[in-house]
């Protein structure tokens, strides 16, 4: 049954998860009236700031805590323009008919400096430029490039090396975005689908670890976009928090820690969230989850600042819809079918709220890393853009427009670049005046939202260690409980929640940033530090006078120990002790949000620090985590 329903069932998936540009057939438009270009003008220079990057609440920041928003696009071609068969230099075998020569696209009709200039005139700040797992080991040498000769004879990792070179050196930050296994286009079941499709989650990090140390030394690249589009293949869904090995949210903390860990402790980590999973059938469950799992399960990396959301919108695709016409259509709507206010609370559920929804474990700063439409598109297209980019500019959110560069030949072939060029060199652009797009994205480049020096906001991270450690601590040796499941809070951060099942715990550093002193952290496992029976009849772990609980760890759900850590301040303030073996016991502002969904939680003030454990093994009783000790933090 598997060989025999196997054809159709890629056929379906094949034409159901379409790129950009390949929604839907457009009928050929009459010839263009005289071209309305617009002349280009000297752009003005960057905006000066200071790397590297971080993140403060929704917002990220450069190193002086200035407002940093990413006005980005995309220039793709690195990752791949071929089709999959035929000559790869045929035109008629390329996405579009827009060859890249395994480099970034326009290349071959551009000097690499005056492209760079046009991103420039666009009012981009950043580049999120994509590449395949395959171009990093192609020793193949480019050739085609004839705007600019000089790249004809590097590997293609050479040439994205000389691309990456040149846009920092004009100002711009880059960001590194994994696109693809195999250098061809993108994105339907292509054997691309996964971090892990057609290669080990291994030799993915390794990747990672291997570019991340290349650009190290280049505090321009600040970020590591972990990988593109995560969707089904033909058998499989990737899911958020499974354990197995189709668990992007699990593979997504492997990568951005041991980057951040191993390579590169300066560059932004960004997470899609999925952006297809089921059978694009009506009557089969399917759904465009991007970022709505990351409300019960968000990620906490090693360092923290560091993480960024990211989610895609196209017009021809939908909440529940494949972006398919014909074979994988089904009949829900695609996102250009939704009103204004119907799309604006779709794009509020699905992903803006990590932005908008302030003082939770999941707050953090959403990009909207892809979204675009072409310059011939119908009027329903058109509507959806315009309400795109509004939406875009009232909630402030960064942004990164595909695709940067484009091919035309007398302003006919594919509208969808925001620079387009043709053979000899003649550009057309979003700015000139016969592209209805210009007024959007004029109001979209210049809007200025949040600005200046964004102050501290108070920080809170989930531990969640179901099915592997959640040790998120570089000063805790990596198994400091051999055995046992270990949830650690990062270094700068304090434990402050724990659930008496499920494995889970919350994170701040709010009241105390910082809290930690230099010295050597303590595993508990006795009542010796015991300063008052605050959970009578029930042992008790807690950490010696001066330190805080920054972890602790669980066989199954019962106790094992607690890690403690020196403060930098004096602690001995008074405790209280918090139940959680009947009910929640949590703050009623619902400060750091749901970080143990299903499970009773203990968690203590912001001005407090979490000092001690209790349980108990008596009949009735599994050992499992049953009170917390809460003491006052000084002042």
């Amino acid at each position: 049954m598997r060989t025999r329903l196997l054809a159709p069932l890629v056929l379906l998936l094949t034409g159901a998860l379409l790129s950009p540009t390949s929604a839907t057939a457009r009928p050929e438009r009459p010839e263009p009236a005289a071209a309305a270009t617009t002349p280009a003008a000297d752009p003005a220079p960057l905006p000066g700031w200071t790397p590297p990057l971080s993140t403060r609440g929704r917002y990220i920041v450069d190193a002086d805590g200035r407002r940093f928003k990413l006005r980005s696009g995309n220039w793709h071609g690195s990752s791949g323009t071929w089709n999959g068969e035929g000559s790869p230099d045929d035109p008629a075998n390329n996405h579009a008919g827009e060859v890249g020569h395994r480099a970034p696209l326009g290349l071959d009709r551009m000097p690499m400096a005056e492209i760079i200039t046009d991103f420039r005139r666009l009012g981009l700040n950043s580049v999120r430029l994509p590449f395949s797992n395959e171009m990093i080991g192609d020793t193949q040498p480019v050739s085609g490039l004839t705007a600019n000769p000089q790249l004809n004879g590097l590997r293609p990792l050479e040439v994205f090396d000389r691309a990456v070179g040149a846009l920092t050196d004009a100002g711009f930050a880059v960001i590194l975005n994994n696109h693809s296994t195999k250098s061809r286009w993108c994105c339907g079941v292509d054997g691309s689908e996964r971090w892990n499709s057609g290669q080990s989650t291994q030799k993915w990090v390794d990747d990672w670890l291997l570019l991340a140390e290349r650009y190290r030394s280049n505090p321009r690249v600040v970020g590591a976009d972990l990988r593109n589009e995560v969707r089904r293949d033909v058998w499989d869904d990737p899911n958020w928090g499974l354990g197995d090995a189709h668990d992007w949210a699990a593979a997504a903390q492997q990568a951005g820690d041991r980057i951040l860990k191993d390579a590169n402790p300066d560059l932004l980590i960004m997470i899609e969230g999925i952006n297809w999973a089921g059978i694009p059938v009506d009557g089969f469950w399917r759904d465009r989850p991007h970022l709505k799992p990351v409300a019960t399960l968000s990620h906490t990396l090693v360092r923290s600042h560091k993480l960024v959301y990211a989610a895609h919108y196209y017009g021809y695709t939908g909440p529940r819809h494949s972006g398919a016409t014909g074979i994988g259509e089904t009949s829900d709507p695609r996102y250009r079918d939704l009103g204004r206010t119907e799309l604006f609370a779709e794009m509020r559920r699905s992903a803006a709220y990590v932005a908008g929804t302030p003082d939770q474990h999941f707050t953090a700063p959403v990009w909207i890393s892809e979204f675009g439409v072409a310059k011939d598109a119908d009027a329903r297209d058109r509507a959806w853009f315009t309400d795109t980019v509004d939406f875009l500019v009232e909630h402030d959110l960064d942004f990164a427009y595909w695709p940067l560069v484009g091919f035309h030949e007398n302003d006919r072939g594919n509208q969808w670049g925001l620079i387009r060029y043709a053979a000899d060199g003649t550009r057309r652009s979003v700015l000139d005046t016969d592209d209805w797009r210009g007024a959007s994205w004029r109001a979209l480049a210049s809007a200025s939202g949040r600005q200046g020096v964004v102050e501290p906001v108070r920080s809170w991270s989930m531990l969640k260690a179901t099915h592997a450690d959640a040790n998120r601590s570089l000063r805790a040796a990596a198994d400091w409980d051999s055995g046992a499941r270990k949830l650690t809070c990062p270094d700068d951060q304090r434990l402050i929640g724990i659930s008496r099942r499920g494995q889970g715990g919350l994170c701040t550093d709010a009241g105390a940033a910082a809290l930690g002193a230099s010295g050597a952290l303590s595993r508990v496992t006795s009542e010796a530090g015991v300063t008052t029976d605050w959970a009578r009849g029930f042992t008790k772990y807690q950490c010696a006078e001066g330190q805080f609980m920054t972890g602790y760890s669980v066989r199954g759900d019962r106790v094992s120990a607690v890690l403690c850590s020196p403060a930098r301040i004096a602690l001995a303030g008074p405790g209280r002790t918090l139940w959680d073996d009947r009910g929640d016991s949590r703050p009623s502002s619902g400060e750091g949000g749901d970080y143990a969904t299903g499970f009773h939680k203990a968690q203590c003030r912001a001005d407090e620090y979490a000092a001690g454990i209790a349980f108990s093994t008596a009949v009735g009783r599994a050992g499992t985590p049953d009170a917390l000790y809460c003491r006052g933090l000084p002042g």
